[in-house]
């Protein structure tokens, strides 16, 4: 069905699908489910210490003997700014009185980029993969990853970020579109310039690098994964789909706001993290669109933590965290392994009308 193998090849995986690793919704269920049906199954590791890393990776392995990919942020080490941090504070208040959470914490680092000890539990778990998100880390670290032979991906959101990537040894770019649910992938410097969508931002970086581009962003069906092999992606990361599977580790509110999301209801927002990320639109997000000085990513995430958790523990959907892509209109409730399925048999229906 495939006639462009270069991922499936890559990968070793059947479809060119790959279920994005969505840090704190990622499960080992979940990626095992993907993998055992074809696809390329990811495990969201941000937020992992390295025996954590380890654990998970083993745990997933226990599931499946198919491929997996460990994902990892490489942001830059943020600095504390205490004008701003005291700024989010005041900003944060009323809402932590509102939910009854407590005061608000101070403004701390709480994960941290991929470093030499995050590479030591990533070696010795030994996935077929390792993703990232912000660019990559230090050249000696993308190195030794692919001296074990394990196959380097990061994600990209315009042409010389694409480029920066090739240039620098990955295997494959992920061509994140302005669709794309959780946060942007962005790490270059871009002016005023935003991301673009994945169907305008596909078809430039596959003319510019050398690698196959892997397409993301707002697709869920289908007919989303023909229309980017049309457009000469090699295959596909799909998140948001996979977001209301009972394998899914988001908060119950979440998968229900997802399941009841048109997908004309997402934003962009900084008021969960201090980065850009994609949500769908509720109290919290909409009362906080027009602060845009936050303290550096990810230390605003200590800040609105337990507020998050409560949210997300008493079912209300004001101030949880809701990432989403555009096209959550199209989420159903099915397995993963459903849900890969029913991805393949679309896209071969699609195809075959253009054969």
């Amino acid at each position: 069905m495939w006639h462009d193998r270069r991922i499936c090849d890559l990968l070793g995986i059947e479809h060119p699908i790959i279920q994005a690793p969505m840090a704190g919704a990622t499960t080992p269920e979940m990626a095992a489910a993907a993998a055992n049906a074809g696809a390329l199954g990811s495990l969201g590791c941000a937020m992992f210490a390295p025996e954590r890393i380890k654990h998970e990776a083993q745990q997933t392995k226990a599931l499946t003997n198919r491929s997996i990919n460990l994902n990892f942020f490489v942001h830059a080490s943020p600095e504390l700014d205490e004008a701003k941090a005291s700024a989010a504070r005041t900003n944060l208040a009323p809402w932590y009185e509102t939910m009854n959470a407590g005061n608000v914490p101070d403004a701390v680092e709480g994960h941290f980029p991929f470093d030499d000890a995050a590479c030591e539990a990533v070696l010795e778990a030994s996935p077929k993969v390792v993703s990232f998100h912000f660019g990559l880390p230090d050249n000696a670290i993308v190195e030794r990853v692919k001296r074990a032979g394990i196959v380097v991906l990061s994600s990209a959101t315009s042409v010389a970020e694409a480029r920066w990537l090739a240039e620098r040894g990955v295997d494959a770019v992920i061509a994140q579109g302005y669709e794309a649910g959780g946060h942007s992938g962005w790490f270059l410097p871009r002016g005023a310039s935003n991301v673009a969508g994945t169907m305008a931002l596909v078809p430039r970086m596959v003319d510019a690098v050398p690698v196959p581009v892997i397409a993301a962003g707002g697709i869920a069906d289908g007919r989303g994964i023909a229309a980017a092999l049309m457009l000469g992606a090699a295959g596909v990361q799909i998140g948001t789909a996979f977001l209301t599977t009972p394998e899914s580790m988001a908060a119950p509110v979440h998968k229900t706001e997802l399941l009841n999301a048109s997908g004309d209801d997402t934003m962009l927002s900084k008021a969960f993290s201090g980065r850009n990320a994609r949500t769908v639109v509720n109290d919290y997000a909409s009362d906080m669109d027009d602060v845009k000085d936050w303290p550096d990513f990810p230390l605003v995430n200590a800040m609105t933590g337990p507020l998050r958790k409560i949210s997300a523990e008493t079912g209300r959907p004001d101030a949880v965290v809701l990432w989403s892509g555009q096209a959550v209109g199209l989420n159903r409730e099915a397995t993963t392994a459903e849900t890969v399925e029913r991805l393949v048999a679309e896209t071969g229906a699609c195809l075959k009308r253009f054969a």
